[in-house]
Protein backbone atom coordinates (compact mmCIF):
# COMPACT_ATOMS: atom_id res chain seq x y z
CA UNK A 1 0.00 0.00 0.00
CA UNK A 2 2.76 2.41 0.98
CA UNK A 3 4.91 1.43 -2.01
CA UNK A 4 2.01 1.98 -4.39
CA UNK A 5 1.33 5.38 -2.89
CA UNK A 6 4.98 6.42 -3.25
CA UNK A 7 5.02 5.18 -6.84
CA UNK A 8 2.01 7.25 -7.78
CA UNK A 9 3.44 10.32 -6.05
CA UNK A 10 6.88 10.28 -7.71
CA UNK A 11 5.78 11.52 -11.16
CA UNK A 12 3.86 14.36 -9.52
CA UNK A 13 6.82 15.36 -7.36
CA UNK A 14 9.20 15.32 -10.34
CA UNK A 15 6.74 17.34 -12.35
CA UNK A 16 6.38 19.82 -9.52
CA UNK A 17 10.15 20.11 -9.16
CA UNK A 18 10.54 20.77 -12.88
CA UNK A 19 7.77 23.35 -12.76
CA UNK A 20 9.36 25.18 -9.84
CA UNK A 21 13.03 24.97 -10.81
CA UNK A 22 13.24 24.84 -14.61
CA UNK A 23 13.30 28.61 -15.06
CA UNK A 24 16.04 28.83 -12.40
CA UNK A 25 18.21 25.96 -13.60
CA UNK A 26 18.18 26.78 -17.32
CA UNK A 27 19.76 30.28 -17.01
CA UNK A 28 22.52 29.04 -14.69
CA UNK A 29 23.28 26.15 -17.05
CA UNK A 30 23.34 28.57 -19.99
CA UNK A 31 25.75 30.88 -18.17
CA UNK A 32 28.13 28.00 -17.35
CA UNK A 33 28.09 26.77 -20.96
CA UNK A 34 28.73 30.26 -22.36
CA UNK A 35 31.60 30.97 -19.96
CA UNK A 36 33.21 27.58 -20.70
CA UNK A 37 32.82 28.02 -24.46
CA UNK A 38 34.27 31.53 -24.70
CA UNK A 39 37.03 30.78 -22.19
CA UNK A 40 38.26 27.89 -24.34
CA UNK A 41 37.83 29.71 -27.65
CA UNK A 42 39.38 33.07 -26.74
CA UNK A 43 42.21 33.46 -24.19
CA UNK A 44 41.53 37.22 -24.05
CA UNK A 45 38.08 36.46 -22.63
CA UNK A 46 39.57 34.87 -19.49
CA UNK A 47 41.42 37.98 -18.27
CA UNK A 48 40.45 39.87 -15.13
CA UNK A 49 40.24 43.14 -17.06
CA UNK A 50 37.71 41.58 -19.41
CA UNK A 51 35.61 40.30 -16.53
CA UNK A 52 35.49 43.85 -15.15
CA UNK A 53 34.63 45.06 -18.62
CA UNK A 54 31.64 42.69 -18.73
CA UNK A 55 30.39 44.01 -15.38
CA UNK A 56 30.90 47.60 -16.49
CA UNK A 57 29.00 47.06 -19.73
CA UNK A 58 26.13 45.40 -17.86
CA UNK A 59 25.89 47.99 -15.05
CA UNK A 60 23.64 50.55 -16.78
CA UNK A 61 21.39 47.79 -18.14
CA UNK A 62 21.34 46.29 -14.66
CA UNK A 63 19.90 49.43 -13.05
CA UNK A 64 17.11 49.53 -15.64
CA UNK A 65 16.51 45.79 -15.16
CA UNK A 66 16.02 46.29 -11.42
CA UNK A 67 12.96 48.45 -12.07
CA UNK A 68 11.67 46.09 -14.74
CA UNK A 69 11.92 43.19 -12.29
CA UNK A 70 9.40 44.88 -10.00
CA UNK A 71 7.04 45.51 -12.92
CA UNK A 72 7.29 42.05 -14.47
CA UNK A 73 6.77 40.40 -11.08
CA UNK A 74 3.33 42.02 -11.03
CA UNK A 75 2.62 40.56 -14.50
CA UNK A 76 2.89 44.00 -16.14
CA UNK A 77 5.40 45.45 -18.62
CA UNK A 78 7.12 48.80 -19.16
CA UNK A 79 8.20 49.56 -22.72
CA UNK A 80 9.21 53.14 -21.93
CA UNK A 81 12.33 52.48 -19.85
CA UNK A 82 14.88 53.13 -22.61
CA UNK A 83 13.07 56.27 -23.80
CA UNK A 84 12.83 57.56 -20.21
CA UNK A 85 16.53 56.86 -19.67
CA UNK A 86 17.36 58.84 -22.79
CA UNK A 87 14.99 61.72 -21.95
CA UNK A 88 16.28 62.00 -18.38
CA UNK A 89 19.92 61.94 -19.48
CA UNK A 90 19.19 64.80 -21.89
CA UNK A 91 17.08 66.61 -19.27
CA UNK A 92 20.04 66.56 -16.90
CA UNK A 93 22.16 68.12 -19.64
CA UNK A 94 19.40 70.67 -20.19
CA UNK A 95 19.64 71.74 -16.57
CA UNK A 96 23.44 71.77 -16.58
CA UNK A 97 25.55 74.60 -17.99
CA UNK A 98 27.52 73.60 -21.11
CA UNK A 99 30.42 76.08 -21.09
CA UNK A 100 32.61 74.24 -23.56
CA UNK A 101 30.01 73.46 -26.20
CA UNK A 102 26.42 74.69 -26.02
CA UNK A 103 24.48 76.02 -23.07
CA UNK A 104 21.30 74.15 -23.93
CA UNK A 105 19.29 75.61 -21.08
CA UNK A 106 20.81 79.05 -20.59
CA UNK A 107 19.87 78.60 -16.93
CA UNK A 108 22.67 79.08 -14.34
CA UNK A 109 21.98 76.06 -12.14
CA UNK A 110 24.58 74.27 -10.06
CA UNK A 111 25.02 70.49 -10.15
CA UNK A 112 22.89 69.70 -7.07
CA UNK A 113 19.90 71.68 -8.30
CA UNK A 114 20.23 70.15 -11.77
CA UNK A 115 20.19 66.64 -10.28
CA UNK A 116 17.15 67.41 -8.09
CA UNK A 117 15.20 68.86 -11.02
CA UNK A 118 16.16 65.90 -13.18
CA UNK A 119 14.99 63.39 -10.56
CA UNK A 120 11.75 65.35 -10.18
CA UNK A 121 11.23 65.14 -13.94
CA UNK A 122 11.83 61.39 -13.80
CA UNK A 123 9.34 61.02 -10.94
CA UNK A 124 6.76 62.97 -12.97
CA UNK A 125 7.09 60.57 -15.92
CA UNK A 126 6.72 57.59 -13.58
CA UNK A 127 3.61 59.10 -12.00
CA UNK A 128 2.06 59.61 -15.43
CA UNK A 129 2.62 55.92 -16.17
CA UNK A 130 1.17 54.96 -12.78
CA UNK A 131 -1.87 57.22 -13.23
CA UNK A 132 -2.61 55.83 -16.68
CA UNK A 133 -2.37 52.21 -15.56
CA UNK A 134 -4.16 52.46 -12.21
CA UNK A 135 -6.56 55.42 -12.34
CA UNK A 136 -7.58 55.30 -16.00
CA UNK A 137 -7.15 51.56 -16.47
CA UNK A 138 -4.96 51.66 -19.58
CA UNK A 139 -3.08 48.36 -20.06
CA UNK A 140 0.58 48.82 -19.13
CA UNK A 141 1.68 47.71 -22.61
CA UNK A 142 -0.28 50.54 -24.27
CA UNK A 143 0.39 53.15 -21.57
CA UNK A 144 4.14 52.67 -21.61
CA UNK A 145 4.15 52.52 -25.40
CA UNK A 146 2.57 55.98 -25.35
CA UNK A 147 5.08 57.12 -22.73
CA UNK A 148 7.88 55.86 -24.95
CA UNK A 149 6.72 58.27 -27.66
CA UNK A 150 6.30 61.09 -25.14
CA UNK A 151 9.81 60.59 -23.75
CA UNK A 152 11.26 60.40 -27.25
CA UNK A 153 9.49 63.65 -28.04
CA UNK A 154 10.96 65.28 -24.93
CA UNK A 155 14.43 64.14 -25.99
CA UNK A 156 14.01 65.54 -29.50
CA UNK A 157 12.59 68.83 -28.25
CA UNK A 158 15.35 69.44 -25.71
CA UNK A 159 18.42 68.29 -27.63
CA UNK A 160 17.34 69.60 -31.09
CA UNK A 161 20.00 67.58 -32.86
CA UNK A 162 22.81 68.81 -30.60
CA UNK A 163 25.11 66.84 -28.31
CA UNK A 164 25.81 67.78 -24.70
CA UNK A 165 29.07 66.87 -22.98
CA UNK A 166 28.94 68.52 -19.54
CA UNK A 167 27.13 67.05 -16.54
CA UNK A 168 27.17 67.55 -12.75
CA UNK A 169 30.42 66.40 -11.16
CA UNK A 170 28.68 63.82 -8.95
CA UNK A 171 27.01 62.19 -11.94
CA UNK A 172 30.23 62.25 -13.96
CA UNK A 173 32.04 60.51 -11.10
CA UNK A 174 29.38 57.84 -10.58
CA UNK A 175 28.94 57.23 -14.31
CA UNK A 176 32.54 57.28 -15.52
CA UNK A 177 34.79 57.34 -12.44
CA UNK A 178 36.47 54.51 -10.55
CA UNK A 179 37.10 53.59 -6.93
CA UNK A 180 40.03 51.29 -6.16
CA UNK A 181 40.13 50.36 -9.84
CA UNK A 182 36.44 49.42 -9.98
CA UNK A 183 33.95 51.46 -12.00
CA UNK A 184 31.54 53.43 -9.84
CA UNK A 185 28.74 52.36 -12.17
CA UNK A 186 29.32 48.75 -11.12
CA UNK A 187 29.14 49.72 -7.44
CA UNK A 188 25.92 51.68 -7.99
CA UNK A 189 24.37 48.78 -9.92
CA UNK A 190 25.27 46.34 -7.14
CA UNK A 191 23.71 48.67 -4.56
CA UNK A 192 20.50 48.87 -6.59
CA UNK A 193 20.41 45.09 -6.90
CA UNK A 194 21.05 44.62 -3.18
CA UNK A 195 18.41 47.11 -2.03
CA UNK A 196 15.85 45.72 -4.48
CA UNK A 197 16.54 42.17 -3.28
CA UNK A 198 16.09 43.20 0.35
CA UNK A 199 12.85 45.03 -0.46
CA UNK A 200 11.38 42.13 -2.43
CA UNK A 201 12.50 39.49 0.06
CA UNK A 202 12.11 41.02 3.50
CA UNK A 203 9.46 43.76 3.33
CA UNK A 204 5.68 43.76 3.26
CA UNK A 205 5.77 45.74 0.02
CA UNK A 206 7.87 43.01 -1.59
CA UNK A 207 5.43 40.32 -0.47
CA UNK A 208 2.57 42.34 -1.91
CA UNK A 209 4.40 42.62 -5.24
CA UNK A 210 4.59 38.82 -5.43
CA UNK A 211 0.97 38.46 -4.32
CA UNK A 212 -0.30 40.87 -6.98
CA UNK A 213 1.69 39.05 -9.66
CA UNK A 214 0.76 35.57 -8.45
CA UNK A 215 -2.99 36.06 -8.05
CA UNK A 216 -4.42 39.56 -8.32
CA UNK A 217 -7.92 38.62 -7.18
CA UNK A 218 -6.63 36.78 -4.13
CA UNK A 219 -4.45 39.78 -3.29
CA UNK A 220 -7.48 42.07 -3.43
CA UNK A 221 -9.50 39.73 -1.20
CA UNK A 222 -6.57 39.72 1.24
CA UNK A 223 -6.81 43.49 1.58
CA UNK A 224 -3.85 44.42 -0.63
CA UNK A 225 -4.19 47.79 -2.35
CA UNK A 226 -3.47 46.41 -5.81
CA UNK A 227 -3.67 49.76 -7.57
CA UNK A 228 -1.14 51.26 -5.16
CA UNK A 229 1.28 48.37 -5.73
CA UNK A 230 0.94 48.63 -9.51
CA UNK A 231 1.42 52.39 -9.40
CA UNK A 232 4.41 52.05 -7.09
CA UNK A 233 6.23 49.56 -9.30
CA UNK A 234 5.65 51.78 -12.35
CA UNK A 235 7.22 54.70 -10.48
CA UNK A 236 10.11 52.54 -9.24
CA UNK A 237 10.74 51.37 -12.79
CA UNK A 238 10.76 54.93 -14.17
CA UNK A 239 13.12 56.12 -11.41
CA UNK A 240 15.53 53.26 -12.05
CA UNK A 241 15.45 54.00 -15.78
CA UNK A 242 16.02 57.70 -15.15
CA UNK A 243 18.98 57.15 -12.83
CA UNK A 244 20.44 54.71 -15.35
CA UNK A 245 20.03 57.42 -17.99
CA UNK A 246 21.83 59.96 -15.82
CA UNK A 247 24.76 57.63 -15.21
CA UNK A 248 24.63 56.34 -18.78
CA UNK A 249 25.26 59.69 -20.45
CA UNK A 250 28.25 60.19 -18.16
CA UNK A 251 29.41 56.65 -18.97
CA UNK A 252 29.15 57.35 -22.72
CA UNK A 253 30.54 60.87 -22.33
CA UNK A 254 27.66 62.60 -24.10
CA UNK A 255 23.90 63.04 -24.17
CA UNK A 256 22.17 62.72 -27.52
CA UNK A 257 18.97 61.44 -29.04
CA UNK A 258 18.31 57.68 -29.45
CA UNK A 259 21.32 56.83 -27.30
CA UNK A 260 19.54 54.18 -25.22
CA UNK A 261 17.42 52.51 -27.91
CA UNK A 262 19.08 49.10 -27.51
CA UNK A 263 18.65 49.09 -23.73
CA UNK A 264 14.95 48.23 -23.85
CA UNK A 265 15.47 44.78 -25.32
CA UNK A 266 18.59 44.17 -23.22
CA UNK A 267 16.86 45.04 -19.94
CA UNK A 268 13.74 42.99 -20.66
CA UNK A 269 15.92 40.11 -21.88
CA UNK A 270 18.00 40.21 -18.69
CA UNK A 271 14.89 39.81 -16.53
CA UNK A 272 13.27 37.14 -18.71
CA UNK A 273 16.44 35.18 -19.55
CA UNK A 274 17.24 35.10 -15.84
CA UNK A 275 14.01 33.23 -15.18
CA UNK A 276 11.54 35.76 -13.80
CA UNK A 277 8.10 34.71 -14.98
CA UNK A 278 6.33 36.89 -17.53
CA UNK A 279 3.10 35.78 -15.85
CA UNK A 280 4.12 37.39 -12.56
CA UNK A 281 4.73 36.16 -9.03
CA UNK A 282 7.85 34.11 -9.75
CA UNK A 283 11.49 35.16 -9.93
CA UNK A 284 13.36 38.06 -8.42
CA UNK A 285 16.62 39.95 -8.32
CA UNK A 286 18.70 36.76 -8.15
CA UNK A 287 17.24 35.73 -11.49
CA UNK A 288 17.91 39.18 -12.92
CA UNK A 289 21.57 38.97 -11.88
CA UNK A 290 21.94 35.65 -13.71
CA UNK A 291 20.21 37.12 -16.76
CA UNK A 292 22.53 40.13 -16.75
CA UNK A 293 25.57 37.86 -16.58
CA UNK A 294 24.26 35.66 -19.41
CA UNK A 295 23.73 38.65 -21.69
CA UNK A 296 26.98 40.30 -20.59
CA UNK A 297 29.02 37.16 -21.24
CA UNK A 298 27.23 36.55 -24.53
CA UNK A 299 27.68 40.08 -25.88
CA UNK A 300 31.28 40.33 -24.73
CA UNK A 301 32.24 36.79 -25.72
CA UNK A 302 30.96 37.18 -29.27
CA UNK A 303 33.36 40.12 -29.67
CA UNK A 304 36.28 37.83 -28.78
CA UNK A 305 35.56 35.16 -31.38
CA UNK A 306 35.49 35.47 -35.13
CA UNK A 307 31.76 35.50 -35.91
CA UNK A 308 29.88 37.50 -38.50
CA UNK A 309 28.50 40.66 -36.86
CA UNK A 310 25.04 39.98 -38.32
CA UNK A 311 25.13 36.45 -36.89
CA UNK A 312 25.66 37.94 -33.42
CA UNK A 313 22.27 39.63 -33.59
CA UNK A 314 20.66 36.34 -34.62
CA UNK A 315 22.31 34.45 -31.76
CA UNK A 316 21.07 36.99 -29.21
CA UNK A 317 17.56 36.66 -30.61
CA UNK A 318 17.68 32.88 -30.40
CA UNK A 319 18.84 33.04 -26.77
CA UNK A 320 15.92 35.32 -25.93
CA UNK A 321 13.48 33.07 -27.79
CA UNK A 322 14.75 30.03 -25.88
CA UNK A 323 14.24 31.90 -22.59
CA UNK A 324 10.68 32.81 -23.57
CA UNK A 325 9.91 29.20 -24.51
CA UNK A 326 11.25 27.96 -21.17
CA UNK A 327 9.30 30.68 -19.36
CA UNK A 328 6.00 29.72 -20.98
CA UNK A 329 6.64 25.97 -20.71
CA UNK A 330 7.52 26.29 -17.03
CA UNK A 331 4.23 28.13 -16.45
CA UNK A 332 2.31 25.32 -18.17
CA UNK A 333 4.12 22.70 -16.08
CA UNK A 334 3.29 24.64 -12.94
CA UNK A 335 -0.40 24.81 -13.86
CA UNK A 336 -0.57 21.12 -14.72
CA UNK A 337 1.24 20.20 -11.48
CA UNK A 338 -1.55 21.88 -9.54
CA UNK A 339 -4.19 19.67 -11.14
Amino acid sequence: MTMATETTQRPFELKRFMAEQMRNIAPVFTLIVLVAFFATQAPSFRTFDNMMNILSQASITGIIAVGLTFVILTAEIDLSVAAIANAIGITMAYFTIQPDYVNIANIPLNGAVAIILTLASCLALGLVNAFGVTAIGIPSFIMTLAMMQIANGISAMLVRGQIAYTFPDLVTTLGAGTIFGVKWSIVVCLLFLLVAHLVLTYTRFGRYVYMVGGNREAAEYSGVNVKFILGAVMVICAMCAGIAGMLGVAYFGSAQQNQFDTFLLDAIAAVVVGGTSLFGGRGGIGNTIIGLLVLGVLNNGLDHVEIDSFLKILIRGLILLAALVINVYAQKLRESARD
